[in-house]
């Protein structure tokens, strides 16, 4: 593991989940112009963006700000073997949500890789056995296909519409409870 690593933070203690491709771990300093790059960008409209780059900034702090608020959050998704920032994956639940979510962004060096696929697999492991949740779901907007189609491929169903205040009409999709398998294909 990289010395940087050791430099995180350990007021909001985010746990380093690993797979055999990933590590999710907490953001890093570095990780901030990937990450910017991305929000900044038309590929982060399935997000409500592009976002300038100083709500981009907000952001990234909200990474660290939710752990500390409600003792779980979300996953800088790195390469295990190079720690390159791929994405951000995690439990997700800002006010306004109806409830707690598994939420999902890959940046563009990770698409098409399964990186979201896998990272949210094992974020909602995390959330069954370490948090103690019987459920989740994924709230996604409109016209979103991809994240229609990868909510599907965890086993999620489509369950209800929901109108949010500023970012409208979205998607709720309840994904299956603990010991519950995920599509493969």
């Amino acid at each position: 593991m990289r010395d940087e690593h050791k430099l995180i933070p350990s007021l909001a203690n985010i746990p380093v989940l690993e797979t055999e491709r990933l590590r999710l771990r907490a953001p890093l300093a570095s990780d901030f112009e990937p990450f910017a790059k991305f929000r900044m960008s038309d590929r982060a409209s399935g997000v409500g963006g592009p976002f300038t780059r100083s709500q981009a900034y907000s952001q990234f702090g909200e990474l660290f700000g939710h752990w500390i608020l409600r003792g779980f959050g979300r996953w800088i998704v790195a390469d295990r073997n190079t720690d390159e920032p791929l994405g951000v994956v995690g439990l997700w639940y800002p006010e306004g949500w109806p409830e707690p979510e598994i939420a999902w962004s890959v940046f563009q060096n990770g698409e098409g890789k399964g990186i979201a696929f896998e990272a949210s697999l094992t974020a909602r492991e995390f959330a069954y056995s370490s948090l103690g949740w019987m459920t989740a779901i994924s709230l996604i907007l409109e016209g979103n296909p991809r994240s229609f189609a990868l909510a599907h491929r965890l086993g999620a169903k489509f369950e209800a519409s929901f109108q949010h205040p500023t970012l409208g009409a979205m998607q709720i999709w309840r994904h299956p409870g603990p010991g519950k398998t995920a599509k493969t294909n």
